[in-house]
């Protein structure tokens, strides 16, 4: 998965550290260069002091550090989806291409997704009826 994809589903972008922007250009150039063709793609801001990362709850203080995360804000603002992990393990574009999808066939349908749910498959339409039958719908995947 590429930025051009997440582009094409209209998404934006960000990625924001403590870091100065110095240190954002040096790396770009040094590593992210090296594996990204151009290097990034879109913006890299700086979080001095860690207001944002206070906001979005991944601010650690003793270290002075935002830890990892992942948030998917939509169009109105609202956070829909936050993945945070810690720096061992990386993140999994796959599973947030997936969410975006998800995300916005629900605001486009009303329909929800269930566990696993990948474009194409079938989805579910809330509705009274539906308690206590969603089994009759769908299975989870084995």
């Amino acid at each position: 998965m590429g930025y051009d994809e997440l582009k094409k589903l209209n998404v934006e972008v960000l990625s924001i550290s403590v870091d100065s922007v110095f240190s954002h250009k040096v790396w770009n150039e040094t590593e992210l260069s090296k594996m990204v063709d151009g290097g990034v793609p879109f913006p890299m801001l700086t979080d001095r002091g860690g207001s944002i990362g206070r906001l979005l709850g991944v601010y650690d203080e003793d270290a002075g550090v935002d830890v990892r995360g992942r948030f998917l804000i939509d169009p109105e603002g609202i956070v829909q989806a936050v993945e945070i992990l810690s720096p061992p393990v990386g993140r999994n574009p796959h599973e947030l291409l997936r969410q975006i999808k998800a995300y916005q066939h629900q605001q486009k349908t009303g329909e929800v997704m269930p566990s696993g749910w990948e474009e194409g498959e079938p989805t579910l339409k809330p509705s009274p009826a539906l308690a206590g039958k969603v089994w009759e719908v769908w299975q989870p995947k084995k």
